[in-house]
């Protein structure tokens, strides 16, 4: 059985009860919440015990337990430095801090503590990603040249959030949605994937800025950015993210051969297809008919939709767990989640004037999870 304990019973904590209730092997142990309304709420939705304090709760759990951060983005890394200074290791809610040193102080605390240390986004993990980042190595689209990923989510500040309930009866925290901005909240969906396909970003050319600032409060991040990243194995990629464009959660690989695509970012079992390039007389284009790319074995439990999302939010945690007790490196752990973190606040901090970074961090590409067979590697 696999434990784990959670800081943080808002909006998303019940997103990952939902994802752990499709592992049996999984358990929750014990939650805290500095709202005792909410942590009570919680704790009798999901008949979990609950804390009455967070020194309370830290010196209750077994030492080198694995703890789910799942607090605002302020608090993360208070929180994160008290979970580890405790003896245990932290999973962390995207993202894992708001600076960059912040975020390598954690990362060395954890080292020197023989603890580990991830952060969310886990999409990455997902069946949907990790088809889509085999087809682009493997080959299917030919040499993969560009990269075009959209997090667009829509004209927000008239949606009906203050309508948005989670299960346990918490609401989408807006305010520090508003206050993080939706690149520090949201890029990581898509440049997790990236990143896992590509290696590390060498350079980040971005603008971010407020586009219906008079229509969010007033401490607001940015509401729109976009960037243009170029990857150590050549191949470059243009990622945006609003809160005003359309929806539109599309990722495009471009090859020599054609494009592959996958259409929903939020949803594990979105479809990955390839669209073949072909000429008819003089024209050249991509068949919009194409052919679907899956999984040839068993990838993990589905999710269904709840509001926005259909994502399996404990591949995250449980990928941390098997790595500790198979004693390996985690998939997205420490040298992942930090230069994820520098290149998500490259972008957030760009603004109109200061957008081009040369990143420091280097991390590897991701070693793949175990789906496929080698007979479906290559061209088509």
């Amino acid at each position: 059985m696999t434990i784990f304990s959670i800081i943080g019973c808002g909006f998303v904590a019940d997103l990952y009860m939902r994802s752990f209730a499709v592992h049996d092997e999984v358990s929750v142990a014990l939650a805290y919440d500095q709202n005792p309304d909410r942590l009570a709420a919680f704790g009798k939705h999901w008949n979990v015990k609950t804390a009455s304090d967070l020194k309370a709760f830290l010196a209750d759990l077994p030492k080198q337990s694995i703890v789910l951060n799942l607090t605002n983005p302020s608090a993360h890394f208070e929180i994160n430095s008290a979970i580890l200074n405790a003896g245990h290791h932290v999973y962390c809610e995207k993202p894992l801090a708001l600076n960059m040193p912040d975020a390598v102080a954690l990362c060395e605390l954890a080292k020197e503590q023989n603890l580990r240390v991830a952060a969310a986004p886990c999409s990455v993990l997902g069946e949907a990603a990790q088809t889509l980042i085999h087809a682009s190595n493997s080959g299917t689209a030919g040499k993969p040249r560009l990269i075009y990923a959209d997090l667009d989510d829509g004209f927000i500040p008239q949606a009906p959030f203050k309508d948005w309930i989670s299960e346990s009866g918490a609401p989408w925290p807006a305010k520090d949605e508003f206050r993080v901005g939706c690149t520090l909240e949201h890029a990581g969906y898509y440049l997790s994937w990236l990143i896992a396909m590509n290696g590390a970003v060498t350079r980040v050319v971005a603008a971010s800025g407020n586009v219906v600032a008079d229509l969010l409060p007033n401490d607001a991040g940015p509401d729109f950015s976009t960037a243009t990243l170029f990857f150590e194995n050549g191949v470059v990629a243009r990622l945006t993210c609003s809160i005003t464009a359309p929806h539109d959660h599309r990722i495009r690989v471009i090859g020599d051969d054609g494009v592959l695509v996958v259409k929903q970012a939020w949803n594990n079992a979105a479809a990955v297809r390839f669209h073949r390039r072909m000429r008819i007389r003089r024209r050249l284009l991509e068949n919009p008919v194409g052919r679907k790319i899956k999984a040839t074995r068993k990838t993990h439990p589905k999710v269904g939709r709840w509001g926005a999302a259909a994502m399996n939010f404990g591949l995250g945690p449980i990928e941390m767990a098997s790595a500790i007790a198979e004693d390996r490196p985690c998939r997205i752990g420490s040298d992942f989640s930090l230069h994820l973190t520098e290149v998500a606040l490259a972008i957030h901090n760009a603004g109109d004037k200061d957008g081009v970074r040369t990143m420091k961090t280097r991390c590897t590409p991701m070693q793949p999870m175990p789906w496929f067979d080698k007979a479906t590697e290559g061209g088509n």
